[in-house]
């Protein structure tokens, strides 16, 4: 194999400025190759899994599927379709709860206990004779989305304007998320998925230089891909100093390039295209038997989880269920589905696994260090100094208090922030700044879409 640049970075081209360090409590689970999940007696299946509007459904109730089979297509260009987990039976076809605490519109999917699971193959897509067009379709038909928590669907992502040309390709296998190594063990267990699916966003992206960023917490990772990286590739493996949020795409574009992504830009405003290194490895395995994504790997542990791992669990699998097969304590207290910084709190267990769930991290009563109460902001600038986008949080947390979001939204950035939590992480007054930012983030969204009615 060809010998492959490692690069460990320091001073200002090592990393971005700003960011925290929490602490990591990887140990428990990044040791522990993946398994497979059991198939639960009933899979719960939201037609909403993704940014954009949700899959439309082809199936009716009392019908019998076949594992892989299209349920639900994509509905418009930002959607993507709707693949059966499982081999079974369609109960019904109702609303569901989500992580959001709503109900919407989904599946209730019921397992043949005794199917061998069998996943049904579709059209390959040839990465040696396919357009770049019909390789988007390919993606778009298989159901990805970004696996690192966004859910954006991944065949707009890679659709590369006119007149900006891609230079580097990044694959994200970062994994900052405390607790969280999916990707991880998909870099150690998956390489070959990884490099077909380079070949694939290569041809798309029409660039023609890979680079994979990962954190010196997972050298071993780094080493392995470089070990087994092909020949005639142009893959560069950069390992950089462990920080949070290091895996946000502007942060790990300035990490690895020295590049900054303008206010309001895009990564390819800077020549470069980020993709999680989880999407990227399913890209690689479903695109040559034409399948559509039915399962994804996620960390399930936390103080309040016994039998702690990474699984590869089918989408739609019920909260409740995953918790009673790796045997949750009796005394929880906190259920995040994602990761603790910018995961989402589980408002009850009904909810099930959709395409974007990285893990589950699960809290036991006497573990939790709950914070207390919240005091008025002291002026101390920590949250200003853990702002890796240079926003002052300090600030657009007294407007939000005000109400002001137009004022947050044009003079202070509001919507730059990507919620990664950082400064409610370091402020000694307690105050919730991410959880004011995500609301009044909404609320310039709604406003926003209303004005052209108005």
């Amino acid at each position: 194999m060809r010998n492959l640049i490692k690069d460990i970075f320091t001073g200002r081209n090592g990393s971005f400025r700003h960011g925290i360090h929490p602490p990591e409590n990887k140990d428990e689970t990044n040791g522990r190759p993946i398994r497979q999940f059991d198939f639960a007696p009933l899979i719960i299946l939201p037609l909403a899994q993704h940014i954009g509007a949700p899959s439309e459904l082809v199936v009716r109730e009392g019908q019998e599927v076949m594992r892989g089979q299209l349920l639900a297509k994509a509905n418009g260009y930002v959607s993507v379709p709707l693949h059966a987990p499982v081999s079974g039976k369609i109960r019904k076809i109702a609303n569901v709860p989500t992580i959001k605490g709503t109900m919407s519109p989904g599946i209730f999917l019921e397992t043949f206990p005794y199917s061998t699971q069998e996943v049904l193959e579709g059209t390959p897509v040839d990465v040696n004779t396919a357009s770049a067009e019909e390789i988007l379709q390919g993606i778009q038909a298989a159901g990805i989305v970004g696996l690192g928590g966004a859910a954006f669907p991944t065949h707009v992502k890679l659709k590369v304007p006119e007149g900006k040309p891609c230079e580097y390709l990044m694959l994200n296998g970062i994994e900052c998320e405390p607790y969280l190594t999916t990707d991880h063990r998909v870099m150690l267990e998956q390489e070959e998925d990884i490099f077909m699916g380079i070949r694939y966003l290569l041809k798309v992206t029409g660039a023609k230089k890979v680079i994979i960023g990962i954190e010196a917490n997972k050298q071993d990772a780094a080493d392995h891909l470089e070990a087994t990286a092909p020949d005639d590739l142009p893959v560069t493996v950069k390992v950089v100093p462990v920080k949070y949020p290091q895996g946000s795409e502007k942060m790990l574009i300035t990490a690895l390039t020295g590049r900054e992504v303008p206010s309001g830009g895009l990564p390819i405003d800077v020549g470069c295209v980020v993709v999680n290194i989880a999407t990227t490895a399913e890209i690689g395995r479903l695109l040559p038997h034409g399948r559509g994504i039915q399962e994804r790997v996620v960390t399930i542990t936390g103080s309040g989880i016994r039998h702690k791992g990474n699984y590869l669990i089918p989408i739609g699998t019920p909260l409740r269920y995953v918790l009673e097969q790796v045997g949750a304590v009796d005394n929880i207290s906190e259920v995040y589905m994602g990761g603790p910084m910018m995961g989402m709190a589980a408002a009850n267990l009904d909810i099930s696994i959709v395409k974007g769930t990285s893990g589950i991290v699960v809290f036991a009563e006497n573990t939790v260090d709950r914070p207390g109460k919240v005091y008025p902001c002291i002026k101390c600038a920590a949250c200003v100094e853990a702002c890796p986008l240079m926003l002052n949080p300090s600030k657009l947390g007294i407007l939000a208090k005000y109400e002001d979001y137009d004022t947050m939204a044009e003079r202070y950035h509001l919507m730059d922030c990507f919620e990664c939590g950082a400064c409610s992480y370091v402020c000694p007054s307690h105050i919730p700044l991410v959880q004011y930012f995500r609301l009044s983030k909404s609320i310039v969204r709604k406003r926003q879409k209303a004005q052209p009615t108005a």
